[in-house]
């Protein structure tokens, strides 16, 4: 019986992939002409004719080659990108989200934020509502995000993505949503919805970014200096 594993190696000899991959590559496609070898043995075929049979399955090997070459870098690259970006974003977006709605179910009560006349009275509009407690605690999901992307490899575009995710529905909600109420909408005074924008800007985009971020660049910080330290001690 040939060896199916040596004699598909020969032939994808130009296979340019991790070991790993080249070596699950040749153990699919090996069990694969040995199967075929051995039903064409049943059906009453030669050895020789039922090998020559096998191999030329593939037809053109350079071809079988490229195209698995393609479709593995393909499969890489979409695994590297969930690792390093879409994992670490989503986990964080969950995170913030889910102690979002705990907080706010069980307490303590949030902060009320407003602008304040010049006699010091409170308008009654615009007011921000923040969770003092929910904003200390997502440096802890920032550096999270910024551990599991930078861990995977992830690019500095993509650790930064992945801390800053969780704000990012609210600052297209700022950045889009209230502009075109406030140009669509005549009967809303401009004056406060431009003040209750600036309030809810800094309360649901630039507190909670600023805690995400302080988060993950201690967490990046702290991960590469281990990493350099690393590198030295095997120099």
């Amino acid at each position: 019986m040939p060896d199916w594993q040596k004699l598909v190696r020969q032939r994808l000899s130009g296979l340019a992939l991790d070991a790993p991959d080249k070596e699950e590559v040749h153990a699919e496609l090996a069990v694969h002409l040995e199967e075929t070898y051995e039903t064409l043995l049943r059906e009453g075929m030669l050895e020789p004719d039922a090998i020559h049979r096998a191999l030329s399955l593939a037809n053109d090997w350079q071809n079988l080659q490229r195209r698995i070459q393609i479709a593995k870098t393909k499969e890489n690259i979409m695994n590297d990108r969930v690792k390093q970006f879409w994992f670490p974003s989503l986990l964080t977006l969950l995170l913030t989200m889910g102690l979002l709605m705990l907080i706010q179910l069980f307490g303590p009560n949030p902060a009320i934020i407003g602008l304040h006349d010049r006699n010091g009275w409170s308008l009654i509009l615009p007011v921000s509502v923040v969770y003092l407690p929910w904003l200390l605690a997502l440096p802890l999901i920032g550096a999270l995000g910024a551990f599991l992307s930078y861990r995977s490899g992830g690019s500095q575009r993509a650790v930064f993505s992945s801390i800053l995710f969780p704000v990012l529905p609210y600052l297209v909600f700022f950045l889009i949503g209230l502009p075109m109420i406030i140009i669509l909408n005549h009967h809303i005074a401009h004056n406060i919805m431009f003040s209750a924008l600036f309030v809810g800007f800094f309360g649901w985009v630039l507190a909670p970014g600023a805690a995400l971020l302080a988060g993950g660049q201690l967490a990046k910080i702290f991960l590469s200096r281990r990493l350099d330290s690393r590198r030295i001690a095997s120099n």
